[in-house]
């Protein structure tokens, strides 16, 4: 089943963050192998793209938990 609109609404500001951080600290490690490290406002840039997925899979997740929990 796919998540309202509001629970994604209500979860998306944290899971851009959420994959804004983790992109961030990917490229830190990245450096490691001669990658470039993103600046933070790329990171920033990165998260709000690449939460959208992420926040949907989650939202997904809490509606199945619901019904699961409801029946």
């Amino acid at each position: 089943m796919r998540p309202s609109p509001k629970l994604f609404a209500a979860l998306y500001p944290f899971g851009a963050g959420a994959m804004g951080v983790n992109l961030f600290f990917a490229s830190l490690i990245g450096s490691w192998m001669g990658l470039p490290v993103l600046t933070p406002w790329q990171s920033v840039a990165g998260g709000l793209v690449i939460g959208l997925p992420a926040t949907y899979a989650f939202a997904c997740h809490i509606v199945r938990l619901i019904e699961k929990a409801e029946s």
